[in-house]
C-alpha cells in the first residue's frame, strides 16, 4: 500500500501496510509493456553471479527450480491508485475497534512472548502488538507470493534492478543460512517477508533468533518475530520512556509553517504558543522536544509527535501509518 504522507487524501492499494523501503512512485510517462523475453538469459547471468558471490548451488537449485516472472507483481508495482480516503477514512479502516478488540486479545494470548522481546529491546509490548496488528492482521495475512519470484521478477524488469537484485541476492543468503526455505520464503509483491514484513536486507541486518533454536523464522515463530521487531525498533532510535505522540487542539491562526516533523520545540513552548489537549486542558509538563503534524493539509487532526515518531516512520515512511501505529498502540493499552 502506498500513503500520501501529508496531502488531503491516502492512497489505499490494500488492506494493509507494508514495511518495506517506501518505493519510487510510476513515472508519468507511460511505462513500456512488460515482456518476459530474455528472463531465462537473466536468470542463468544472475546465478552465475550468484554462485560467484558465495551462494551454494544447492539453494541456486532449490530457490530457482520452478521460477519464472510473475506479471502480477509488475501489475501492483506500476498501478495507479484506484481508491482515496481521507485521513479520517484511512483510520476508520485501519484502526477499526474490532482491530483494537483483536490486539487486546492477541496480546493477552501470546503476553509472555510479547514482553520478553519488550524487556530485552525496551520497546513496549502494546507498540510491538500494534505494529503486529497493522503490518499482517496480527499474523494473518503476510502476502502469499513467493519471494524469489517476485524479486527475480522486479530485478528483472529493470526500473530498480540494482535494489531489487541486491534484495534477491540477500533472501538467498537467508535460505543458505538455513533459516527457510524457498518454498516457504513467502512474502509481499514486493518482497516484504513474514509477520514482521521484512525485506531481506532489514532480515539480515535486525532480525532475530528470539527462541534460541538456531534459526530465524518471521514466519511461524512468534518469539522471533516480536524479538526481531523489537530489536529494529531499539537499534534505530526507540526511546522507552516517551510515547508517540498524542491528538492536541491548535489555537486559531495557527501559523502552518511552524508544523513539521523537522519543527521541534519544548513542550513548553508549544504551550505558550496555545497548543492544547483535545479538552482544551494543558500540555503535559514533561521536559522535552515535540514537533506538531498535521494531516489532510492542515484541515484534518493535529498531533504532537516526539522522537518515537521518528523511529516509527524508520519502519515505513508514511505519516497516515505512524500515527495509526500510535493510536492502535495506545488503544491495546488503554489510553
Amino acid at each position: 500500500m502506498k500513503i500520501r504522507t501529508l496531502g488531503t487524501v491516502a492512497t489505499i492499494l490494500g488492506a494493509l501496510v507494508i514495511a518495506s523501503p517506501v518505493l519510487a512512485a510510476p513515472a508519468d510517462a507511460p511505462l513500456p509493456a512488460f515482456t518476459t523475453e530474455g528472463f531465462d538469459k537473466w536468470l542463468a547471468d544472475f546465478k552465475r553471479d550468484a554462485l560467484k558471490d558465495g551462494i551454494s548451488q544447492k539453494t541456486l537449485d532449490e530457490a530457482f527450480a520452478k521460477t519464472q516472472p510473475i506479471p502480477r507483481v509488475i501489475e501492483l508495482d506500476r498501478s495507479q491508485p484506484e481508491f482515496k480516503l481521507t485521513f479520517e477514512q484511512y483510520l476508520q479502516r485501519v484502526v477499526p475497534q474490532s482491530r483494537i478488540d483483536e490486539g487486546r486479545r492477541k496480546f493477552a494470548e501470546n503476553r509472555d512472548i510479547i514482553e520478553a522481546a519488550a524487556k530485552k529491546y525496551g520497546v513496549p509490548a502494546h507498540y510491538l502488538t500494534a505494529f503486529w496488528g497493522i503490518e499482517t492482521g496480527f499474523g494473518k495475512h503476510t502476502g502469499g507470493f513467493s519471494v524469489i519470484d517476485s524479486l527475480a521478477t522486479l530485478a528483472f524488469e529493470g526500473r530498480r534492478a540494482e535494489y531489487f537484485r541486491g534484495e534477491l541476492l540477500k533472501a538467498l543468503k537467508i535460505i543458505d543460512a538455513g533459516h527457510i526455505s524457498a518454498a516457504a520464503m513467502e512474502g509481499s509483491w514486493a518482497g516484504a517477508m513474514g509477520q514482521a514484513q521484512f525485506m531481506p536486507s532489514t532480515f539480515m541486518a535486525y532480525a532475530t533468533d528470539g527462541n534460541g533454536d538456531g534459526k530465524i523464522n518471521l514466519w511461524t515463530q512468534k518469539e522471533d518475530v516480536f524479538a526481531s521487531a523489537a530489536n529494529y525498533l531499539s537499534s534505530v532510535g526507540w526511546k522507552t520512556d516517551e510515547r508517540w505522540g498524542r491528538n492536541v487542539s491548535l489555537p486559531k491562526g495557527f501559523d502552518a509553517s511552524k508544523a513539521g516533523r523537522d519543527v521541534r520545540k519544548p513542550i513548553a513552548e508549544w504551550q505558550k504558543m496555545g497548543v492544547r489537549m483535545p479538552d482544551g486542558g494543558n500540555l503535559p509538563s514533561a521536559d522535552m522536544k515535540a514537533a506538531i503534524v498535521l494531516v489532510n493539509d492542515g484541515a484534518g487532526p493535529a498531533y504532537m509527535v516526539y522522537n518515537n515518531f521518528n523511529t516509527i516512520m524508520h519502519w515505513n515512511r508514511s505519516t497516515y501509518f505512524a500515527i495509526a501505529v500510535g493510536t492502535l498502540a495506545d488503544a491495546i493499552a488503554g489510553r
